[in-house]
């Protein structure tokens, strides 16, 4: 018997996603494998047993492996626990980028208006009657037993043609281009694959149950023992059981799908709750948006909605039910309102909106390839930033003029051993093959605490975003920063690259690693590159002037910026709002580093989320920005509104900016900003990527 406790690094602790990949991991191996967290123990081939352990970020879990493969298994499991089991550190409750606006949102609010407040679920208007979907009553199973072989035989029968329709509606979620929300149905499949759940099913069956009540009874038993859990996010898991359970009772029963009878117009859909089957399934040609009067935005069914750019607001109260059908509505996912019988010219002004956002995001598209210019001919570089191979390619496509960020830690994670120098020139080549002559930024590998890697022995830390992460962890480990710095410079002929070092703190920090980049490079005969460093630490901002006079360019990672300035974690439920990169205090510090860099003939960009907000793109402009790099997906829209904007009026709006007290004011300011007519002659800038 082998044993080992470890600490569970997740954000959103074991859900489930990663519970999935812990499951997955277990299956590979004979030997039988147990997971203790606290007072409570699962079988680690479970993944509903797993999800019952409610395991949080932070907690220390016991892994027991006892078979033939013992060792193996414990090792491999060890090493994916460490790794952060498939995610690199964001919240799974995050939204994925939705493409920036292009022209300004309407004011919807009037007085005397009739507004439902609820939680902004995924953003857009909809405008439209409201629909009731009312559930169909709880479907009650057949208690009749006809004998051991028939019920076995109707249970394999549904499970079958469950998972063929869960196949279905990944497919579907897949092709909408959210592969990655697709996700969330193969943890669907691993509840029905799930050998725990099963057996107890199976024995209900084999003591006298009918496969419907057995399957009933044992689904809903699990489902209320994951909502009772004190973690929301894990007990928001209960709708995925009970989704499930719901899906196969129905095909024991022969009933047909419960799918929402539509009228044969377009509707804003208002429910009492929508489970993540329910949200894939909807026609999005006749559905416009929902409401819902449960829910949170970190369940399935909200993340669904964003994937999918269907605007939603939940949990928005039973209030909502009562509403009549056909009663006029526009619903705004953006600030989690229904608006209720809105004034004719409230309806106007939305219906306007979203012609205008839709002719806009087109001619967004159209226009991706054109540089980003403002109205007095001032040029921004608009770059992307990416984390795979694959996504080289849509960058290019949505016309991103370079890679302003190429995250190079999907290549170190999930494995057991550190790849080679010629898998990782390999991967690089490969971007800089498909970018076709335009330049791709390396980040060095940025792994520490919060992103541990399984082949390298880190003590556990407290406060790991203030411990050994990023350089502090390369410069303590050389061998593995000079193998990466090698692969960088072979792959540099098959195109224009640049090397970017993460959390550089000080400048002895940039030295050491400029000149491990300066000694491989003659070591080896490779090319001179330009390495720039990430600003992100407060310190390294302060001293900018110092650094401007060694480094070849700087770029601002304005979200660890804006949590190391402020003190406060983004990932932190009850203070991630208080984290706004627009603060003042942040604003002070982007602005201070331009100034160094430009003094000093040295370019500037931002690939932090505020490069893609839409209040934060002036500012950044005014503040003399060169370059903002952004996820895929905002690229487009983030050209098109740098062209509707005069640079003039950015640098003015950018030093009131840096006047106002709070973020708050900031946003108060920019939401303010219309373009001027006027122009005037404006200086010369760096370009940083022609």
């Amino acid at each position: 018997m082998k044993t080992a406790t470890i600490t569970i690094h997740n954000p959103t602790g074991l859900h489930a996603r990663p519970a999935r990949l812990f499951v997955d991991t277990a299956k590979k191996f004979r030997a039988s494998i147990r997971v203790q967290h606290g007072s409570k123990e699962a079988n680690a081939k479970s993944m509903i047993s797993l999800l019952k352990l409610g395991v949080e970020q932070g907690a220390d879990i016991q892994i027991t492996a006892e078979g033939e493969d013992e060792a193996a298994a414990l090792e491999a499991l060890v090493a994916l626990v460490t790794s952060g089991l498939g995610e690199d550190g964001a919240s799974v409750a995050s939204a994925p980028a939705a493409p920036v606006a292009t022209a300004p949102a309407p004011r919807l609010a009037e007085p005397g208006a009739r507004v439902i407040r609820g939680l902004p679920a995924a953003p857009g208007l909809a405008v439209g009657p409201i629909w009731q979907w009312r559930a169909a009553p709880a479907l009650q199973p057949d208690p009749t037993f006809r004998s051991l072989g028939e019920e076995q035989a109707a249970l394999t029968t549904a499970l079958a043609e469950a998972r063929r329709q869960i196949e279905q509606m990944a497919a579907r979620v897949s092709r909408a281009g959210a592969a990655d929300e697709a996700a969330i149905f193969a943890a669907h499949l691993e509840i029905l694959h799930d050998p725990e759940l099963l057996s107890m099913v199976e024995g209900r069956i084999g003591q006298g149950s009918s496969a419907s009540v057995a399957w009933h009874d044992v689904m809903e038993q699990q489902a209320e023992s994951l909502a009772a859990l004190d973690d929301p996010l894990l007990a928001a898991r209960a709708a995925d059981i009970r989704d499930v359970s719901r899906l196969v009772l129905r095909l024991l029963l022969g009933v047909a799908s419960e799918g929402p009878q539509l009228p044969d117009h377009a509707v804003i859909l208002v429910a009492d709750d929508l489970s993540p089957s329910d949200t894939a399934t909807l026609d999005r040609q006749r559905i416009l948006g929902f409401c819902t009067a449960k829910g949170t935005p970190t369940a399935h069914a909200a993340i669904l909605a964003r994937a999918l750019g269907l605007p939603a607001v939940v949990g928005a109260g039973p209030a909502i039910l009562e509403l009549a059908n056909g009663t006029p509505a526009i619903l705004d996912g953006e600030q989690g309102l229904l608006h209720v019988e809105p004034a004719e010219t409230t309806l106007q002004a939305a219906r306007l909106a979203q012609e205008e956002r839709q002719r806009s995001l087109q001619a967004a598209r159209q226009a991706a390839h054109q540089p980003a210019v403002t109205l007095d001919g001032h040029r921004v570089e608009v770059a992307a930033n990416i984390g795979a191979v694959a996504e080289a390619a849509q960058a290019r496509e949505a016309g991103a003029e370079a890679i302003g960020l190429l995250r190079t830690e999907f290549l170190f994670l999930q494995r057991t051993q550190a790849p080679s120098v010629e898998e990782q020139a390999a991967v690089y080549g490969e971007v800089l093959d498909a970018m076709q002559g335009r330049v791709v930024i390396i980040r060095t590998l940025d792994v520490g605490g919060d992103k541990p890697l399984p082949y390298l022995t880190q003590p556990a830390e407290s406060n790991p975003f203030l411990g050994v992460r990023g350089i502090r962890l390369c410069l303590q480990q050389p061998e593995l920063l000079r193998r990466q710095l090698t692969a960088i410079l072979q792959a540099a002929a098959r195109g224009p690259l640049r090397v970017m070092f993460p959390m550089i703190a000080t400048v002895e920090e940039w030295r050491q690693a400029r000149a491990l980049l300066d000694e491989v490079r003659v070591d080896i005969g490779g090319p001179a590159i330009e390495a720039g460093m990430m600003i992100e630490v407060p310190a390294a901002a302060l001293m900018a002037d110092i650094f401007a006079a060694e480094v070849d360019f700087f770029s601002i990672g304005t979200n660890d910026l804006t949590q190391y300035t402020l003190a406060v974690d983004r990932q932190h439920a009850e203070l991630a709002a208080l984290a706004d990169g627009l603060h003042p205090a942040v604003l002070r510090l982007i602005a201070h580093t331009v100034e160094a860099a430009h003094r000093a003939g040295k370019w500037v960009g931002v690939c932090g989320e505020l490069g893609a907000d839409p209040q934060a793109i002036p500012i950044l402009l005014g503040l003399g920005v060169d370059e903002l790099s952004v996820n895929t997906p905002a690229v487009p829209t983030v050209k098109a509104l740098i062209r509707r904007l005069e640079f003039r009026r950015c640098r003015q709006l950018a030093q009131q900016a840096l006047a106002c007290e709070t973020a708050d004011a900031v946003r108060t300011l920019s939401a303010a900003l219309a373009a001027s007519p006027d122009s005037e002659q404006t200086h010369e800038q760096v370009r940083p990527l022609s």
